[in-house]
């Protein structure tokens, strides 16, 4: 995975230089070419309002934030900081720490002036006080807030975008390094540490000197991270070490690579990243590809994007590979990684990587596993569902009748979604989840969600495809009157059941759904008897040619039932019971006999 995110960082050519980072910068003081204050100014996006994060400076001076703590000196970031500490936009007289911080970023300024006139320009301009209060007045006036990031444009240039600091800003680091390295020995001299050694590095495979600590990775607080960033490799307790290594010697990888893996991990997160519930997916492809050929954005959008038909496109895409019309596509491979916060760190859920040719099948076979009829009816089948539209058919749903997506755990989300990409079995847990949701909505007569019918019935198409199962045991889309499992049968007996006490009775309230479904669709034996000997009474009231329909319907089940009415159903019968349950309804809403008057059916009956 590190080798893979190093590969991404140089073929993107993202500047992963130790020392340095892209930052987004919402506000510039802008000073003539004597450091005269002109004007505060918001770049980005300033239509966005208030949602504009700013203007991404590609290299930008950062320390991590072992540099930041070290020592007793209170520390800031140099060129781009903070409203709150580069003018003490919105600081209090007790806040003394926000004044230190503004102190050593005028002293860095100064420092750095001595070889870039130009940027002690910058810290003569926030030591005169009277400027400093227009600036702030400047600012307030905009409503920028004292977290928002801000820098110095000179003249015609932002001091952040010259290189002619970069030698000092390197020098400076070494210098700050060893005498936190020296405090550091100073602190440790009774124990038994290793010295500092050049050491194997994870990532590349060659010798060098280990990092102590490592950057963090931004833009997960959305999934469990805190707004600060989180680390990807720490060890901050001693149950974590081993060997007398401290810190980060215990997985030893070099200045440089952790340069490029943070600033990887920061590029894909912001650019190329897909939060679904507590978790986020990033993916990228070892040779770039244009967005319309990517199969896993039809995995996230289903049918709802533009009208895309998500399944039609893959099966192109996967047509055109086979043909060799795309033969750049079938020579590439796919990557991703999903992750979430948890407590500072990063938590890795899952690492996939693949053929493309690969992925497209799969993406294939999760829209014709989830293929299910419409629940109207017709010869029409449901659109194929978005992921996170599978994901929220499992939720439960809040006051306001939307799924609680957040109630997902984490790494239930991430196996769902290798699921969907490497063609794995539907886990238990979700088959369980989808049952115990559609025997509510069944029970209270509420519209079946297609995603979550589809979802049971590609638990047995995955299931049985494991076992080489055919076309008699597999589940289609649509009715199979000669599916074998008893479980299945007695499902579509409670269906014709419902219908028939439509057709005699109408709208009866609390009909024989409400009444016998939970305990038909888990001890058949003990309910179908009854509802058989009872269902004579409707087909009195009913007219010739109904009663001959329902009778022969009836008695076509039966049939394939026989004497294997099953005394109890585990789980999965049940959800076979359902999907039984379930596709007999779409199919008595399509097929009309001669004999059978037209009406209208509810959504559940």
């Amino acid at each position: 995975m590190l080798e893979q995110l190093l590969e991404y960082a140089r073929k993107e050519g993202l500047d992963a230089k130790p020392g340095f980072a892209p930052k987004d910068v919402r506000w510039t003081i802008v000073c003539d070419d004597v450091g005269k204050f002109l004007d505060v100014i918001e770049i980005g996006d300033t239509e966005k309002g208030s949602k504009n994060k700013g203007q991404n400076f590609k290299k930008c001076p950062d320390l991590t934030q072992s540099e930041l703590v070290s020592g007793k000196e209170i520390k800031c970031h140099f060129l781009v900081e903070t409203a709150g500490v580069i003018t003490l936009l919105g600081a209090e007289d007790n806040d003394e720490k926000i004044k230190l911080k503004h102190d050593y970023f005028i002293k860095l300024a100064k420092d750095a002036g001595e070889m870039v006139p130009e940027i002690e320009l910058a810290a003569e301009c926030l030591l005169n006080l009277e400027t400093l209060n227009e600036i702030n007045n400047t600012l307030m006036n905009q409503k920028a807030k004292p977290t928002d990031k801000i820098t110095f444009k000179i003249g015609d240039s932002y001091l952040v975008e010259r290189d002619d600091w970069h030698e000092w800003w390197c020098n400076f680091r070494d210098v700050l390094n060893k005498k936190d390295e020296k405090i550091l020995k100073t602190k440790k001299k009774k124990d038994k540490e290793v010295p500092n050694v050049k050491m194997r590095c994870f990532a590349t495979g060659e010798l060098a000197e280990p990092v102590k600590t490592h950057p963090k990775i931004k833009g997960l607080s959305d999934v469990g991270g805190i707004m600060s960033g989180d680390v990807l490799i720490g060890f901050d307790k001693d149950a974590f070490s081993s060997y007398a290594l401290s810190q980060s010697k215990n997985a030893a990888i070099s200045e440089q690579a952790t340069a490029e893996y943070t600033i990887a991990l920061n590029d894909l997160i912001k650019e190329n990243s897909k939060r679904f519930v507590n978790a986020k997916v990033l993916h990228w492809f070892k040779n770039k590809i244009d967005p319309k050929d990517d199969p896993l954005f039809f995995l996230e959008q289903g049918e709802d994007q533009d009208k895309l038909e998500a399944q039609n496109q893959v099966k192109k895409l996967l047509e055109s590979i086979k043909t060799g019309e795309r033969v750049d596509l079938s020579m590439n491979h796919y990557y991703a990684i999903t992750l979430s916060g948890a407590s500072g760190r990063v938590m890795i859920r899952d690492w996939m990587e693949g053929q493309f040719e690969e992925l497209i099948e799969n993406i294939n076979f999760w829209f014709d596993d989830l293929t299910i009829v419409h629940r109207e009816g017709g010869n029409r089948l449901a659109p194929n569902p978005k992921f996170l539209a599978v994901l929220g058919s499992l939720a439960r749903k809040d006051s306001q009748g939307k799924p609680r997506l957040d109630d997902l755990p984490a790494p239930f989300v991430s196996k769902m979604w290798r699921v969907a990409v490497k063609k794995e079995p539907i886990p238990y847990n979700a088959l369980s989840q989808a049952l115990i949701r559609t025997k509510v909505d069944i029970i209270q007569d509420n519209p079946f969600i297609h995603a979550r019918m589809g979802l049971m019935k590609a638990y047995h198409v995955r299931k049985n495809r494991l076992k080489g199962g055919n076309s008699m045991s597999d589940i289609g889309p649509y009715l199979n009157e000669n599916h074998p499992e008893p479980a299945y049968q007695c499902g579509r007996l409670m269906a014709v059941f419902a219908r028939l006490q439509r057709s005699a009775l109408g709208d009866v309230g609390a009909g024989v759904v409400q009444r016998y479904y939970a305990a038909a669709s888990s001890t058949p034996a003990l309910i179908l008897g009854r509802l058989t000997r009872n269902c004579q009474h409707h087909l009195n009231k009913l007219d010739g040619g109904l009663v001959n329909w329902y009778e022969d319907k009836i008695g076509n089940i039966w049939s394939r039932i026989k004497d294997k009415v099953p005394k109890t159903l585990t789980l999965e019968e049940q959800s076979l019971f359902a999907l039984g349950y379930y596709q007999q309804i779409a199919q008595m809403r399509t097929k009309k006999t001669e004999n059978t008057s037209q009406e209208k059916e509810d959504n559940n009956e």
